[in-house]
């Protein structure tokens, strides 16, 4: 039993960033944020999701940081960020923007990826003046815009209004979560992913899970069971791809399909067939491949971007 909030060996065991700093929010939040790769080479910056850090994302920090340079961050009361009075998509989008600042250089573009509640917090701050800068594309994992208690099949009833009052007692719970055990990983299995999640990834996604102070976990839970970004979603004018599972309980594909059809400029959408929520680590490799193929279509080499304008 353990309540560490990541594994230590393995594919999903966050490596050492090469650099840490604070990013500073509007509200004067103190962001926990971590840099791993070269720093002249193309960014990516990762959000992850509700309950999470970002250990969350070590199998894709591990495969791109020898040819991108990787940002995370821990949002706001989740991993080494500490818990903030405000929780809100404005707030979401306030962090996001003081990481854009504080990382990149002014006018500098970046791959943005975001899982569930980070890909939330991608579409809370389209509008944004920092994300408009910045996003050179947009990858958005497992995540919906409205809806979520309503469309969640965590509770295996009719859709309605009984599954819907349970699913959100459920989701906002303030009861702890306990030391990560047999049955807790069964649970959160069953909860969070597809049922073909390989073993190691469920431990991963256990240990980082049952770490989020429960608090937390509550707070969260009440502004996502309230969440309305269809107005943000249409503003999110970058190229953008947008990936889900087939077996995912907390935002199934209708949400990704939703996403689709009212993104400006939505490259593609790809259901992984038996894939459960935690779409990171329960398909690391396609993800990943995912991110590298955005920054090999819309991050080009300064050296090449010069030829072209040269040949102009």
């Amino acid at each position: 039993m353990s309540r560490a909030g990541f594994v230590r060996h393995g594919v999903y065991a966050p490596p050492a960033p090469d650099r840490v700093l604070t990013a500073r929010s509007a509200d004067g939040s103190p962001l926990h944020v971590e840099v791993h790769g070269p720093a002249d080479a193309p960014a990516v910056v990762l959000a992850h999701g509700w309950t999470c850090s970002t250990a969350f994302w070590a199998a894709q920090i591990r495969a791109l940081a020898g040819e991108c340079r990787v940002i995370a961050y821990d949002q706001r009361g989740h991993g080494r960020t500490a818990a903030a009075e405000v929780c809100s998509t404005d707030a979401l989008a306030d962090d996001l923007e003081a990481v854009l600042a504080a990382t990149l250089a002014p006018g500098e573009r970046a791959v943005l990826a975001g899982h569930s509640m980070g890909g939330m917090t991608l579409m809370a701050a389209a509008g944004r003046a920092g994300l408009r800068e910045h996003a050179a594309a947009v990858l958005l994992c497992s995540t919906g815009a409205s809806q979520l208690v309503a469309d969640s099949r965590v509770v295996p009833l009719r859709a309605g209004r009984l599954r819907t009052g349970l699913t959100r007692r459920i989701l906002g719970s303030g009861a702890p979560l306990g030391p990560v055990t047999p049955v807790a990983k069964k649970v959160l299995r069953y909860a969070t992913m597809g049922p073909g999640a390989a073993p190691d990834g469920v431990e991963a996604c256990a240990r980082i899970v049952h770490a989020c102070p429960r608090d937390v976990r509550r707070a969260w839970s009440h502004v996502l069971a309230e969440l309305e970004l269809g107005v943000q979603v249409r503003e999110l004018a970058v190229p953008t791809a947008v990936v889900c599972g087939s077996a995912d309980r907390l935002t199934p594909p209708v949400h990704a399909r939703r996403l689709a059809a009212l993104l400006p400029d939505c490259r593609s959408l790809d259901v992984l067939t038996g894939v459960g929520h935690m779409t990171p680590i329960e398909a690391p490799a396609f993800i990943t491949e995912k991110i590298r193929a955005l920054v090999a279509e819309h991050l080009a080499a300064p050296a090449a971007v010069d030829a072209e304008e040269r040949a102009v």
